[in-house]
């Protein structure tokens, strides 16, 4: 695919012509790095998370649970986890306006005037829980679902009778308090992460770490982002962060240069042994055929899922002239995309809205139908293309006399007529 100019501008506006993203409150002028997510973004969130889910729910090598923990836990957690005292980011005041940034992302053209010396602010949001708003009220959003995860290690490990290895997964809203937001869906304060921890033994920690590296770039790829928008890159020691021995991130090739899909960690045994001194719980492992206590290493792909979704826009954008004019589309995966089928009768004319009315009755029970009635057959084709839909349905007269219909392949432009009858089988197959 050829390199596009303006790729980051366009897909922020088609975004939020065609339903993807809109900026939250909108009506109200808009609230910074915040957004929402329309019917069709929704829809994509959806696929994206449920395709994470199956690979790794249907994969036989691991075995995993899934778990849906609360945003709001004990600030003892948040204590005991390091994140009260340790996650901060450096932050420096431009002293001529006020402005605050944190100090690596300084803009350039602000490097050189006066700035404050940096100092360390916590990215948690802080708020109160009861009546009362007192020292012993405060709570936190979560700012990752990995911990939800560490203090349910004994209840899911018991409850589901797990043994080693075996992973716990989670997909949810974390929040940070960014000092610096930006760059559309990419850094905002609100996100949602798709979080495996992996407990294993020590003594196999590098093969589970190599393990997860490649099965998650190999999903990236599967959903259809391109090998060459990804690469590899490994945490030098000092970027380290304070629990982890060693980190790789997936990152991805963005519009403006590489940006970080989703790291895997090697936590160690850091999180269950500072919970269960913090609370009293023994969250250690006891393998019933040795006769031992273990305390597990934990391996952790942690990813964002509106990261992916923004660069799944990034990987499937396109434009192609034709005949003089622009056709811009989405090439988005059958299974990934919001909309998988058009279905758009030739007019509306009561008797194809019928014929049509009957064929989304058929194939909505498999897949994601649209019917499209509105605009000339050429419009709504482009329509098609521009959310991504990868095949359009057809119905004309001579589908009243023949019972067959015309099926368009949304990146080949190719059209074939078959049967209705024949319709499910079709598209089944794909």
């Amino acid at each position: 695919m050829e390199k596009i100019d303006n790729l980051f501008d366009k897909i922020v506006k088609i975004a939020n012509s065609r339903g993807f993203v809109f900026n939250a409150s909108s009506i109200y002028g808009g609230l910074r790095s915040s957004y929402d997510y329309g019917p069709l973004g929704a829809l994509l969130k959806n696929n994206i998370s449920g395709s994470w889910w199956k690979d790794i729910n249907q994969d036989s090598k691991v075995s995993i649970f899934p778990i849906d923990t609360a945003i709001i836990q004990s600030s003892e957690v948040w204590k005991a986890s390091g994140h009260l005292a340790e996650f901060t980011d450096p932050m420096v005041d431009h002293k001529p306006t006020g402005e605050r940034f944190r100090a690596d992302q300084v803009p350039e053209n602000l490097k050189k005037e006066d700035l404050t010396e940096p100092r360390q602010f916590n990215l948690m949001f802080e708020t109160n829980i009861g009546p009362v708003q007192n020292e012993n009220s405060a709570v936190y959003l979560r700012p990752e679902t990995a911990q939800g995860i560490f203090v349910n290690f004994e209840n899911v490990q018991r409850t589901m009778r797990a043994k080693l290895p075996f992973g716990i997964a989670n997909i949810g809203k974390s929040f940070r308090n960014e000092i610096t937001p930006g760059q559309f869906i990419f850094r905002t304060r609100e996100f949602e992460q798709m979080e495996i921890e992996y407990f294993c033994r020590k003594e196999n920690e590098n093969e589970w770490f190599d393990f997860w590296v490649n099965k998650r770039l190999e999903w990236y790829k599967g959903i259809g982002i391109p090998e060459e928008k990804l690469r590899l890159r490994e945490h030098e020691e000092n970027e380290l962060a304070h629990y982890a021995s060693k980190t790789v991130d997936i990152e991805f090739d963005y519009p403006w240069g590489w940006g970080e899909l989703e790291g895997i960690a090697n936590r160690g045994s850091f999180d269950l042994s500072s919970h269960e001194s913090s609370s009293g719980k023994d969250l250690s492992y006891f393998d019933s055929e040795t006769n031992e206590k273990i305390a597990p290493v934990v391996i952790e792909p942690a990813g964002g899922l509106t990261r992916t979704l923004f660069a799944l826009l990034c990987s499937t954008y396109d434009e192609e002239v034709i005949n003089d004019t622009t056709r811009t589309l989405f090439r988005f995966n059958f299974e990934i995309a919001p909309v998988q089928i058009g279905i758009l009768p030739l007019s509306k004319k009561e008797e194809l809205i019928k014929v049509s009315n009957e064929i989304q009755q058929t194939l909505q029970k498999f897949f994601r139908t649209e019917v499209d009635v509105t605009q000339s057959i050429g419009k709504r084709y482009r329509r098609q293309d521009e959310i991504g839909t990868p095949y359009c349905v057809t119905i004309d007269f001579d589908s009243l006399e023949d019972l067959s219909v015309t099926i368009r392949n949304r990146d080949s432009m190719e059209q074939e007529r078959i049967k209705i009858e024949d319709l499910l089988d079709y598209f089944l197959k794909i």
